[in-house]
């Protein structure tokens, strides 16, 4: 089953980050790097990437046909979304085994959720 991991941020968080020393940066870049060859080796990965500053961002609607865009977030959060992994692993426990590994996770910043299938939507 498919299990997207998704990694949140926020002032604090990003504040933290900022404290860090190099070899402590280094050292949580490196966390993500071994998860990623863990997870190919595992045949678990399906995708997995940072995100930009959601001040670039765009919103997107439509309306009578005409698409229309403004900048920045989609809405004004205290969190907001930093990356993700996409997983196909055999239980919900093993997917929240490899949130747990993500740097953010010790401050409750990722969340585990199920993909839904688009059969079982029909």
């Amino acid at each position: 089953m498919k299990y997207l991991i998704l990694i949140y941020s926020n002032p604090a968080s990003r504040a933290l980050w900022e404290t860090f020393p190099p070899e402590r940066r280094a050292q949580g870049l490196a966390a993500y790097e071994a998860l990623d060859k863990e997870l190919t080796a595992s045949g678990e990965m399906v995708a997995s990437e940072p995100l930009d500053d959601p001040v670039t961002a765009k919103r997107v609607h439509v309306t009578e046909g005409r698409t229309l865009t403004t900048d920045g977030p989609f809405a004004e959060v205290k969190e907001y979304l930093v990356g993700f992994y996409l997983v196909d692993c055999a239980t919900e426990e093993r997917a929240v085994e490899i949130a747990a590994k993500v740097p953010e996770a010790f401050m409750g910043l990722v969340e585990v959720r199920p993909v839904t299938e688009l059969a079982a939507l029909a």
